[in-house]
């Protein structure tokens, strides 16, 4: 049900007022901190959705540890890795963090478009009305075991006519309304709250991680037009659909590059480091013509260092990456052709995340699912430390870019607190009814 919502406290940035912002990104392979000041920008003719730009006045980052595929594994690990890079940014920064909104990637994400009517009696349509339809949405939610973390409101309908941005005002018998669903499974999302309350910190709004990184890498025409947005992690792969301007559609599968890392590792005989440096320096997904005389030194696993290092042919190399990242492209594609997402998304892919670098990807991608494809990075932060402007730091700046755009979500009215301490989406319809209406 919406009452299991996870989301808390989060207020929307308010038009014309600076204020700042604590993100946390806990990845399986990195976890990055960053603090950033939300200043009011004028509006533009690129990123319109944007009210404010971020400067980043604090920056951490470090390795992961006790975290796999978005899932705690470690709890005591998980704290240390956290509290050292929220150190760093706290330290830069020059202030002491109390809560952070943090990206959600574990948990079996899943999407599901959900719909309800009320009646008007050839009434104006009110507040009350649009807050009506939206309750009446609750009654076909997901199942109890999952909590919803954004319900976002994709289109509104009045007496069967679609496409109604803001019906407020209007007249009509029948006022409906679309929501797409975003949850998550609830013990892995308590967990992750665990973690972060060992840490002292409190949990200001949990963002799906592939809805983060299209808010950071897709343009506003891209977004209207329809696009998905996949991300390549380090343990789990995240796509997002975007269609008139919201988003449709999000899931994810438990395959990143980390795992690519992994086979190097394996099949070559060489430690998982060596594996890592081989991936970004030589690794391909593409055969080149010089592929099969171009010689790579490789050190295998057990060697002495006075050994001289064995040597590969670097075709050795994309032969073991390149059904990895097939297998993975292809489950995005089967899977969003079964829920009818490929027609949805129109003719554009965007790839973003760490993985998404490798050489090749995109013409890879191309072929399989058979689409125009582009790589996307972050855009619109100002001050990130020359490391955090590549693609793998997408969900991150999308997190400074939520709190601009969470007030467009649906939030449950005032109920009984959570034992846990959070209030799920209750603290924030107030806010969400005040701002839009």
């Amino acid at each position: 049900m919406m009452t299991d919502a996870m989301t808390s406290r989060l207020r929307p940035v308010q038009p014309g007022k600076t204020t700042l912002v604590a993100v946390l990104d806990i990845g399986s392979t990195k976890i990055c901190c960053v603090i950033a000041r939300l200043s009011p920008r004028p509006e533009g003719r690129a990123l319109k959705g944007r009210t404010h730009q971020a400067e980043v006045i604090g920056f951490g980052y470090g390795p992961a540890a006790g975290v796999k595929s978005g899932v705690v594994t470690d709890i005591e690990k998980a704290e240390q890795a956290i509290r050292n890079v929220v150190g760093m940014a706290e330290r830069a920064a020059g202030l002491t963090l109390e809560s952070v909104l943090v990206n959600v990637t574990a948990g079996r994400l899943g999407s599901e478009t959900f719909s309800a009517a009320v009646s008007l009696d050839g009434q104006e349509v009110e507040k009350a009305d649009i807050f009506r339809v939206l309750k009446a949405v609750n009654a076909r939610s997901v199942r109890p075991e999952r909590s919803i973390i954004h319900a976002l409101p994709i289109g509104y309908a009045l007496d069967g006519q679609k496409g109604i941005r803001d019906p407020r005002g209007m007249v009509g018998e029948k006022l409906g309304v679309d929501v797409a669903v975003v949850s998550a499974e609830t013990l892995a999302m308590r967990n992750l709250e665990l973690v972060l309350h060992r840490c002292h910190l409190q949990i200001e709004a949990l963002v799906a991680t592939p809805y983060a990184s299209g808010l950071a890498t897709l343009v506003d025409d891209e977004a209207q037009l329809g696009v998905a947005c996949i991300d390549f992690g380090g343990a789990t792969t995240t796509v997002s659909v975007f269609n008139d301007g919201h988003m449709v559609y999000a899931d994810a599968i438990a395959i990143g590059g980390h795992h690519l890392t992994l086979d190097i590792a394996r099949q070559l005989s060489v430690s998982v480091a060596d594996a890592e440096r081989l991936k970004t320096l030589h690794g391909s997904v593409l055969p080149g013509q010089a592929d099969e005389r171009e010689m790579i030194a490789i050190q295998p696993v057990g060697a002495s260092h006075d050994e001289a290092p064995g040597q590969i042919p670097r075709a050795v190399l994309t032969r073991i990456m390149r059904p990895r990242i097939e297998e993975i492209l292809t489950a995005i594609r089967d899977r969003m052709q079964a829920t009818g997402m490929m027609d949805v998304c129109g003719r554009r892919f965007v790839l973003t995340g760490g993985a998404s670098e490798m050489t090749g990807l995109p013409e890879v991608a191309r072929r399989i699912l058979a689409r125009n494809v582009r790589n996307g990075r972050p855009m619109g932060i100002a001050g990130l430390p020359e490391i955090a402007k590549g693609a793998a730091f997408a969900t991150m700046a999308g997190m400074l870019v939520y709190p601009q755009v969470c007030a467009q979500e649906y939030a449950e009215p005032r109920g009984v607190r959570k034992l846990t301490g959070t209030d799920g989406y209750i603290a924030r319809v107030g806010n969400w009814l005040r701002s839009s209406f």
